[in-house]
């Protein structure tokens, strides 16, 4: 019976590991999106994130909403703000609610020219 029961929870224990694996390490999807970076801010109550928006339109319809984890990207889009950049991102199945509240994560971001500035 011991013999079971710890299998049941070994197994348990597998399942589990490989699913938190699975979303953590496995990309839905990966882009480049471009748009006015209007937002960029650390939140949350017991666990800060770093949670930020880019406008696609020119009336602000369309906002990308997005979560940042590299240092080195925070700081560059803290840089950026209020301007035209170019973000590639990865799309995960889900998230953890301490990585951040969006499934899109960018990975690096660069500075770009306005197409409506001409």
């Amino acid at each position: 019976m011991k013999k079971i029961l710890g299998l049941t929870l070994l197994g348990l224990v597998l399942i589990i590991t490989a699913y938190f694996l699975f979303v953590y390490f496995v990309p839905y999807s990966e882009g480049i999106r471009s748009g006015e970076l209007i937002k960029i801010s650390h939140k949350g109550v017991l666990i800060k994130t770093w949670e930020g928006e880019i406008s696609q339109g020119i009336s602000g319809a369309q906002i990308f909403s997005f979560s940042v984890l590299k240092d080195d990207v925070i700081a560059k889009l803290k840089e950026y703000q209020g301007d035209y950049v170019k973000v590639t991102y990865i799309e995960r199945y889900r998230t953890f609610f301490w990585l951040g509240d969006s499934k899109y994560f960018i990975t690096a971001v660069e500075k770009e020219k306005s197409p409506h500035l001409n």
